[in-house]
Order: structure tokens, then C-alpha cells, then sequence
């Protein structure tokens, strides 16, 4: 199968890049997504081995693309908190039998060796159509063209012999 690439934003202050490479395994649980369009995308089009660029998002002058992690669930699971409802992300409506919300777990892959800022990537003409610099695109999960993936890394300063190291 194809490998598809995606973008993955995540405020810095909730969970950053920096606390997906603490992890355990540096791996984790992307959980908290309440949107139905990200939901499907991990559902229908993510799989293992996939590989997403981290962005921080609301992060100020630090809102950018920050490194690479990559899909490690074989497929998307339910969120657990969605039941929890202690959880900010708690669903009443939602239950065990019929689940409405997923995730799917990522591990940390590579730093980049430069934060790539919004304004940057807003402002390279190669990366015009890519989605995260459309007006209103606040998609916390999103496809990526390989053309602008490959684009963006090297923009973080990964070479195209890291880039083949990395498997992507």
C-alpha cells in the first residue's frame, strides 16, 4: 500500500512534539479529536507507517512544523474519553457499542533541525495550495501532498539522505 502523508497540529502547551519523544516507546494516543472530517480521515485513510508532520498550533511566535511522527495503530480505535465524563472530551451521546469518536496512536520519527513558522510556509509559492495555509483551514488532521511533505522537510532542514534514512 501507499503511504499517505498528513499534518497533525497539536498546541504545545496541551501535548507537544518535545512530550510525544518523552513517551513511552515515544509513542502515544492522538485522543481528543471532535471533528468529524479528522475522524474519518483517521478512519478511512490512515495506517500504519503513514507519516504526519507535527505542527504547534496557538503556540505564537512558535506556530509551525516542528518534526515527524508517524501512524503506529494498525487502525483507528475508540477514544476513550469520550466516556469519561471527567473528560473535556466526554460525549454523552456517545457509547461502548457504537462509538463516535477514534484516534489512533503516532510515534515520534524526527525533530526538524528549524522550526518551519506559518508565515513561512504561507509565504513559499510551492506550498500555495497546501491545506494548512487555506483561509479557514483549522483541521487538526489533514492530508498531505507528498510534493508539499517533502517540501516542508526539507524547509525544516532534513536532507533528502535523512528523508530516505527515515523510511519516508
Amino acid at each position: 500500500m501507499a503511504k499517505n502523508y498528513w499534518l497533525i497540529k497539536s498546541e504545545p502547551d496541551v501535548f507537544g512534539f518535545d512530550d510525544l519523544a518523552k513517551c513511552k516507546g515515544q509513542t502515544e494516543h492522538w485522543d481528543g479529536i471532535r471533528n468529524y472530517q479528522a475522524r474519518n480521515f483517521m478512519r478511512d485513510s490512515m495506517q500504519k507507517g503513514d507519516i504526519a508532520i507535527f505542527y504547534h498550533s496557538n503556540a505564537g511566535p512558535k506556530v509551525g512544523a516542528v518534526g515527524l511522527a508517524s501512524v503506529a495503530s494498525e487502525k483507528a480505535y475508540p477514544d476513550h474519553t469520550q466516556f469519561d465524563p471527567k473528560s473535556n472530551y466526554y460525549d454523552a451521546k456517545s457509547s461502548k457499542d457504537n462509538p463516535r469518536w477514534l484516534m489512533v496512536s503516532f510515534k515520534w520519527k524526527a525533530a526538524f533541525k528549524r522550526l518551519v513558522t506559518l508565515k513561512e510556509l504561507k509565504e513559499t509559492a510551492e506550498l500555495e495550495d497546501m491545506l494548512v495555509v487555506q483561509r479557514g483551514q483549522r483541521l487538526s488532521i489533514q492530508p498531505v501532498e507528498k510534493r508539499h511533505f517533502t517540501y516542508v522537510c526539507k524547509m525544516g532542514g532534513l536532507t533528502a539522505k535523512e528523508l530516505k534514512a527515515l523510511e519516508v
